[in-house]
């Protein structure tokens, strides 16, 4: 699988991934960083996981529920690539950073605040189904 490179709006100096002073960034403007402890990542919804082109153990998150959108997750241990199931594993972190991204009319992306609702959905185990 080929990691996904995207355009970016905004372009900052320092970006995760990147390395300064021989260290390594594992976070930049725009991320909302969550302390996990080796907990999951759960797919908030049904949709596609990529590995990013770019950042420390970064994974993007599309689906057709939310077309216009875009999720980043670094900082992802042992990620499940490809088609995924609302609330099935996507990997695991110590740290997880997340960021919001939307799709821009000229085909960039440009990072927006993030919503509680997805974080929460990609944080919780997912109700039990009803048997039918």
């Amino acid at each position: 699988m080929v990691p996904r490179q995207i355009v970016l709006k905004q372009a900052w100096e320092i970006e995760s991934g990147d390395r300064v002073a021989g260290q390594l960034v594992t976070g930049s403007l725009g991320d909302i960083s969550i302390r996990l402890q080796g907990a999951r990542l759960r797919a908030p919804f049904t949709g596609q996981v990529e590995l990013a082109a770019k950042g420390f153990n970064c994974i993007y998150f599309s689906s057709p529920e939310v077309p216009a959108y875009l999720f980043r997750y670094c900082g992802v241990s042992r990620p499940h690539l490809g088609p995924i199931e609302a609330g099935d594993v996507m990997g695991r972190g110590r740290y997880i950073h997340f960021a919001t991204l939307r799709r821009q009319p000229d085909g960039s992306w440009a990072m927006v605040e993030p919503s509680d609702r997805v974080l929460e959905r990609s944080l919780n185990r997912p109700p039990p189904r009803l048997p039918f």
